[in-house]
């Protein structure tokens, strides 16, 4: 058995192809397309509403849903280790049984949510993101850069 499990979570876009963030220290969401949030040009995000860089941007329903596959997935190997001593303890002098297969929490898909937000561009770094409409007026940091911009076109 392999000491290594890998999940994949699956997290959508929105129409326009930008994906939602939560920033873990104010709480703000954002939203940014994967082609930018994979290039190795941009070395951090940067939250548009307080300018902090976080460790991940995970949203709630993302966290909720991973816990819910490990969940599901560790009490498939307990109980399939239970079924081993089952198997194993038939003849001994003391049995031992697994009992019925524990249920599995629903995996629900995450959808794009929270439409709410305006596409800005951020002249310092010629990309541009999805912000809150009060962030594109009173001013936002750039996610990519950092610099502040007000009053964003």
């Amino acid at each position: 058995m392999s000491d290594e499990i890998n999940m994949t979570i699956s997290i959508p876009t929105d129409d326009d192809g930008y994906v939602l963030l939560q920033c873990e220290h104010c709480g703000t969401y954002f939203k940014a397309t994967p082609s930018d949030l994979k290039d190795d040009g941009v070395l951090h995000i940067f939250c548009p509403s307080c300018g902090l860089i976080s460790v991940n941007y995970i949203t709630e329903d993302v966290l909720e849903l991973a816990v819910k596959m490990v969940t599901n997935a560790v009490n498939d190997m307990i109980y399939n280790e239970f079924k081993k001593m089952e198997r194993h303890s038939k003849k001994g002098i003391i049995t031992f049984k697994a009992g019925k297969r524990p249920k599995h929490e629903n995996e629900d898909p995450i959808h794009s949510g929270i439409e709410a937000m305006e596409i800005c561009n951020f002249p310092c770094c010629k990309r541009t993101a999805k912000i809150k409409p009060l962030l594109k007026m009173t001013g936002a940091y750039c996610p990519f850069c950092g610099v502040k911009n007000y009053e964003i076109e």
